[in-house]
């Protein structure tokens, strides 16, 4: 969650949203949460991916890895939710990236100093 992510950033971070424009991107409780902790919020203009192509690339392969190709009947909200925390945690530690240099999100952050 963010508020999990928060608790590990360094003090005195910049850090940036991205989002697609999912209203609970827009919703009042979800950008005073951002406020609150100086965020910036990211995310494209209606009709405009290229706005925020990381952001928009990563639903892409959320969508293409997780998503599709899967039998979801008789999956609990709560099964999906424990299926969707495995991929994401699945993705930060040990998805490798061309664009990262062949290493993981995780790796990447550890190599430039940063908390992960």
């Amino acid at each position: 969650s963010l508020l999990a992510a928060l608790a590990q950033r360094r003090p005195g971070a910049r850090t940036t949203v991205h989002s697609d424009r999912g209203g609970h991107y827009r919703w009042p409780g979800w950008v005073s949460i951002c406020e609150r902790h100086g965020l910036a919020r990211s995310m494209s203009r209606k009709g405009c991916t290229p706005d925020n192509a990381a952001m928009e690339g990563f639903f892409g392969r959320l969508k293409n890895e997780f998503f599709y190709y899967r039998d979801w009947r008789g999956v609990s909200v709560d099964g999906f939710v424990a299926r969707l925390e495995s991929y994401l945690e699945y993705y930060r530690r040990d998805r490798i990236r061309e664009s990262l240099g062949w290493l993981s999100p995780d790796e990447y952050r550890r190599k430039l100093g940063y908390a992960v």
